[in-house]
């Protein structure tokens, strides 16, 4: 069969779905670790790769991370922080270092561009959750009121009305890293701030969702 367009049948099968992806704050770091970027308030990406790793139950070992001392409130969140960190770049954001470290755990990962919110429903239905880049000021996506020139957030599904469900571990604990914004502004600030990146981590046992017509993936 040929494959679904974005926004079909298919893609709306995300709406009202939310994958049970692990709620992890990277803030919870803010106060230990500061090599490596600096610490936890910079830890977005590794902190959301590690959420997605976890979801997967492909996280590292504890034997992995045995190092980290004091371990803190999250281990491996430090153990992705050290080995994502690109010393060129002073930070542990560089996308391709991020799905480097996640295919060192049994999955795929790649990092692709998608045109819309359409494109990523399509991997939710799919059961694959993603980790998404955007850029907004306070207030800009209601319900983030922080500014940020580039921040990783996880992208767990959909309201039954198509508003993004996501893990943001800018939160100052667990229970805070889930939040649900408006799909317009969200999609706005995701497509303006990086062109719509996205990491995609999965298993080789899950399968990708069928790619739109130019094929992003």
């Amino acid at each position: 069969a040929a494959p679904a367009e974005a926004g079909s049948a298919e893609a709306g099968d995300a709406w009202g779905r939310v994958l049970d992806v692990p709620r992890y704050a990277q803030r919870l770091h803010a106060a230990g670790e500061t090599r490596w970027g600096g610490g936890g308030d910079s830890w977005c990406s590794p902190t959301c790769v590690s959420m997605v790793l976890d979801f997967w139950g492909t996280g590292p070992t504890a034997d992995r991370y045995a190092w980290v001392a004091p371990p803190g409130p999250r281990p491996q969140v430090v153990h992705a922080a050290r080995h994502c960190y690109d010393h060129a770049f002073g930070g542990p954001g560089n996308w391709p270092f991020n799905t480097a470290y996640a295919a060192t755990h049994g999955v795929d990962a790649f990092v692709t561009r998608l045109r819309s919110l359409a494109e990523a429903e399509r991997f939710v239905a799919a059961g694959i959750p993603l980790i998404v880049s955007a850029a907004f000021t306070a207030g800009q996506v209601p319900g983030l009121d922080y500014d940020t020139r580039g921040h990783l957030m996880v992208l767990a599904g959909f309201t039954a009305e198509g508003d993004p469900v996501l893990n943001d571990p800018y939160a100052p604990d667990d229970e805070r890293v889930r939040r649900t914004v408006p799909r317009g502004p969200f999609e706005s600030a995701w497509q303006a701030g990086s062109g719509g990146i996205a990491y995609v981590l999965r298993p080789e046992s899950t399968p990708l969702p069928p790619p739109p017509a130019q094929a992003n993936w």
